[in-house]
């Protein structure tokens, strides 16, 4: 394998901060006047045609507050406009909250999405880690918030949609909101110390890893208002690009990762059960890439498949590799199998070849199953969440959040003379 592939080699390193200086780059075009962040282009320059999304804006406040950890030039004042975007023009002054998204012309558009609501909530913590004013309160509005509207205290699992005054609730419920809150919740967890955001990531990551179990480690992705699997969901539309049918093995190797951050940093009553907890994210993730990787004679791992694990939308997700990028790191830290360096470097392989932009920077974020640009769903390249994280989170402590393990890395370096 060439080291620069290999996990904990020099080489992989200085591989990974080379791709995180060009995301880092290539992303610095995101705010609007509002500070509402625009869906980047092939190049990095704004698509001003489409709306301002609160998730995206979410998600470059995140990395950028990374970015200021970093020393990456700007980053504070690119986190400072994304948070004045989340105050003013994506807030909602009369029913609280936050819109989806504005048009261009600043009108919000309808609902109050869980999913949304938790990427405010990282967004908020990361910027608290980062020292940016205004986070602090941000954080606070944002949980409270959720846990009235969206956190179900009595199933210990998340609400999905409310309309935009929160006075009814969609009946559809989803585990990808669920998975971000777990992130979100870990995330406050580590910035804060207040263990109840982790005892609650704990008792979703519990439900989910039932239905796994149940379903040989593929996970259902859609439910009714009583949790219920619908598994036949969307199935006269599979190729969705919000709710595909099937199962998506994106997301059975994001949420083993999740699952081992939490087991990892789980209380002491729980330390007893962390190494079965492991397995079981094991289990996620060796499924996902049977399933996904390579499934149909090209590289790359298809965005999802039916309940056998059959491929159904073969396109390749950029988000899908740096999810595995970071998970096969990850459990190879944590367990020591060489099989998982080895999909570590297959994985970073692949980026090289197929996914990495060499002309304009940053990843390709949709290709079809030959690895042709595709644009269906991912026109141009909206945002640098997963892409970035996939460059830090390998060198880092599996059992703290992105931005406060990086945060304690740095501190660490200092102070036994490996930074100055």
């Amino acid at each position: 394998m060439n080291r620069k592939y290999r996990p904990d080699t020099p080489e992989n390193r200085e591989y990974l901060e080379e791709l995180r200086n060009e995301l880092l780059r290539f992303g610095r075009s995101f705010p609007s006047p509002s500070g509402a962040s625009y869906y980047l282009g092939s190049d990095g320059s704004p698509l001003k045609d489409r709306d301002l999304e609160t998730w995206i804006t979410c998600r470059m406040a995140h990395v950028y507050s990374l970015g200021c950890l970093l020393g990456f030039p700007g980053s504070g004042e690119l986190v400072d406009q994304a948070l004045n975007g989340l105050r003013t023009v994506l807030h909602d002054e009369q029913n609280g909250g936050w819109y989806p998204a504005v048009d261009r012309g600043l009108n919000p558009k309808a609902d109050k999405q869980c999913y949304a609501h938790a990427f405010v909530i990282l967004a908020a913590s990361s910027a608290l880690a980062a020292g940016r004013q205004g986070a602090k309160e941000l954080l606070k509005e944002s949980t409270e918030l959720f846990l009235e509207y969206f956190w179900d205290e009595e199933k210990g699992l998340t609400k999905d949609t409310w309309n935009t005054e929160f006075t009814v609730c969609d009946p559809y419920r989803g585990l990808n909101a669920n998975m971000h809150t777990v992130e979100a919740f870990l995330a406050v967890a580590d910035v804060t110390g207040e263990e109840a955001w982790r005892q609650r990531a704990g008792r979703i990551i519990r439900q989910v890893l039932k239905w796994a179990e149940e379903n040989d480690w593929r996970i259902p992705e859609h439910f009714d208002e009583n949790w219920k699997p619908l598994y036949e969901y969307n199935s006269d539309k599979k190729d969705d690009p919000f709710k595909p049918y099937g199962a998506t093995p994106g997301h059975g190797i994001e949420w083993a990762r999740l699952i081992t951050q939490w087991a990892l940093a789980a209380r002491p009553q729980e330390k007893e059960n962390s190494r079965s907890y492991i397995e079981k994210a094991e289990s996620l993730f060796n499924r996902a890439v049977a399933d996904g990787w390579n499934a149909d004679g090209e590289r790359g791992i298809v965005y999802t498949t039916d309940w056998s694990g059959v491929p159904v939308v073969r396109d390749r997700m950029h988000w899908t590799l740096a999810e595995a990028v970071n998970t096969s790191a990850v459990l190879y830290h944590i367990t020591g199998k060489e099989a998982y360096a080895e999909k570590y470097g297959q994985f970073l392989t692949y980026l090289q070849d197929c996914v990495r932009d060499p002309v304009n920077g940053s990843w390709y974020h949709q290709l079809d199953e030959h690895n042709r640009l595709k644009e269906t769903v991912w026109p141009g390249k909206s945002d640098l969440y997963h892409a970035l994280q996939a460059t830090l989170i390998p060198l880092l402590d599996p059992a703290v959040s992105v931005v406060p393990a990086l945060q304690r890395k740095l501190v660490w370096e200092v102070e036994n003379g490996e930074r100055v």
